[in-house]
């Protein structure tokens, strides 16, 4: 436990050192807030892979992601960290990231199976952003949902992305045949899009590895 206190500490100043970078890049270099909150976005998914390394104990875990998710929110309340919460939506995205994380971590240590971590943490920290990149760059087949704007290429890119995330994972961390590597990252993709697709308000932050969860589960 005592490594635990030390190593939560470690993460800690890791976290924001990379908020401060996203505010310096904001507030001295102009860079837009689509860009900052999308490099916090991915940082946060990087840094949280050193979990199952550092952190042995389910409550580590939750008091760390329980602190940051209240700074968090008080940041969206007292209007601090613009480059993370200015936008022109609204969000509870920066909120239901350090919830997802922890969830993810539990099902790690119930399955005690590292797949159930790293895999949705990285669709959730790469597939995301890349999504709503590409989908401001070309906007191809918009529509809407509940009022938020989607594009089918932005969808199409998360559905990519989270192909060759889900091929690498379960090639390098098991021993499955490939035709059946195949499927299940077929149907991992095709989930996690849908689930990214459909949620407005942030809520894809915790929809998505949620999905991701859901679909390792199913027999294909």
């Amino acid at each position: 436990m005592e490594n635990d206190i030390f190593n939560s500490a470690l993460l800690s100043v890791m976290f924001l050192l990379l908020f401060a970078v996203a505010e310096l890049l904001y507030r001295k270099y102009s860079v837009r807030t689509e860009f900052t909150r999308k490099l916090v976005h991915i940082g946060t998914g990087i840094l949280t892979l050193l979990f199952p390394i550092l952190l042995s104990e389910i409550i580590s875990v939750f008091v760390l992601c329980s602190i940051f998710g209240v700074i968090l929110y008080i940041s969206i309340k007292a209007e601090l960290l613009p480059s993370i919460n200015q936008i022109d939506r609204p969000s509870s995205g920066s909120i239901l990231y350090p919830a997802s994380i922890f969830i993810c971590f539990v099902c790690f240590k119930l399955n005690n199976n590292l797949l159930c971590f790293y895999l949705p943490v990285l669709t959730l920290a790469i597939c995301d952003p890349v999504a709503a990149l590409i989908g401001k760059r070309w906007p191809l087949g918009s529509f809407i949902v509940r009022y938020n704007h989607k594009t089918l290429s932005g969808t199409f890119a998360f559905f990519l992305a989270a192909l060759a995330i889900a091929a690498f994972m379960f090639t390098l961390m098991t021993s499955l045949p490939p035709e059946l590597i195949l499927r299940k990252t077929v149907l991992l993709a095709a989930v996690a899009s849908v689930a990214e697709a459909v949620s407005t308000r942030g809520f894809d932050n915790l929809t998505i590895p949620l999905s991701v969860l859901m679909a390792m589960r199913i027999q294909v």
